[in-house]
């Protein structure tokens, strides 16, 4: 594996909101978004981490910034003229979360200052999750903002944020083409696509992504790289699932985490950092939230013994 020590630092760009959880115990609140538990994985696995996102002067916002600050992320706050984001989130009959989201959320927007634009440029590398790639103005500031770095993308779209699916895809391809690598889940190949997670990994290699990292839930993991299609099931670790709804942000940080100062060429390498993260992505559904949790740390928390 080919190494880079100029920079070991990351920059995740993105959501950051408080999930409102409803259930039959009653109301809770727990400071989420997908990018922001991205930032706060990676963190939690040793990388600096920068995040950018939208985050208002509210008590929610509060809320978010204390949390960034117990974990070691540095938050460059954007403006957020309709305060801070939330999601109200209910289980279905079957058992998925669904979400309702409210105007902050809708209508996020993200501008570059000058200390994100600096962020950007000191780091190796930079992760994108949760974007408005609907809106062409967001995606062209985006595109400024990140010249030529280094680029991990999760389209992550949801169905109550996405407003013209159309040019969602645009959007995301534009940014997608030539990037290092590209999570996509079945999910997003049902909202975006025809629903084969097949083809559209097909697809964005045809792109120039330089590896495709493709999640099935239950079926587990697919890396798709120069040199070689490696693929991983989910990991078996004690104690039941709680919650699966942080295990794909915790799947992208570990494997962004093995790219930050690095460069996987060889099969094995790819293998090895996607069977790490399917053991994190296990080991995080044993709590609730999507704060990332490792299998050392479940271990560690079995014992008492309070660990990262």
């Amino acid at each position: 594996m080919s190494t880079d020590t100029s920079s070991r630092s990351a920059v995740v760009i993105g959501d950051a909101l408080i999930d409102e959880i409803r259930d039959e115990t009653g109301i809770r609140e727990l400071v989420g978004g997908a990018a922001l538990n991205v930032a706060v994985g990676l963190r939690r696995l040793g990388v600096p981490t920068t995040l950018i996102a939208m985050v208002g002067d509210d008590a929610a916002g509060a809320h978010i910034r204390e949390y960034l600050d117990d974990h070691g992320v540095t938050l460059i706050a954007e403006p957020a003229p309709h305060g801070s984001s939330r999601a109200i989130v209910q289980r279905s009959a079957g058992g998925e979360p669904e979400y309702v989201f409210n105007e902050a959320a809708r209508r996020r927007s993200i501008r570059y200052s000058d200390a994100a634009r600096r962020a950007i440029a000191d780091s190796d590398l930079v992760a994108i999750s949760c974007f408005p790639f609907d809106v062409p103005a967001e995606v062209d500031a985006l595109a400024d903002a990140v010249g030529d770095a280094r680029l991990a993308i999760d389209p992550n779209p949801r169905s109550g944020m996405l407003s013209d699916r159309e040019e969602f895809v645009r959007g995301f391809e534009r940014l997608a083409a030539a990037t290092e690598i590209v999570k996509v889940g079945a999910d997003d190949a049902t909202l975006l696509y025809d629903g084969d997670l097949d083809a559209l990994r097909a697809r964005l290699r045809g792109l120039g992504v330089r590896a495709v990292l493709a999640t099935a839930g239950s079926e587990g993991a697919v890396i798709e790289t120069d040199s070689a299609t490696i693929s991983a099931p989910i990991a078996t670790l004690p104690g039941p699932i709680v919650d699966t709804v942080g295990a794909g942000d915790a799947t992208l940080a570990a494997v962004a985490a093995g790219l930050v100062g690095a460069r996987p060429e060889a099969a094995e390498e790819w293998q090895a950092l996607l069977h790490r993260a399917m053991d994190i992505a296990a080991a995080t559904c044993r709590a609730e939230g999507g704060l990332l949790r490792t299998p050392e740390s479940l271990a560690e928390s079995a014992r008492g013994v309070q660990g990262s």
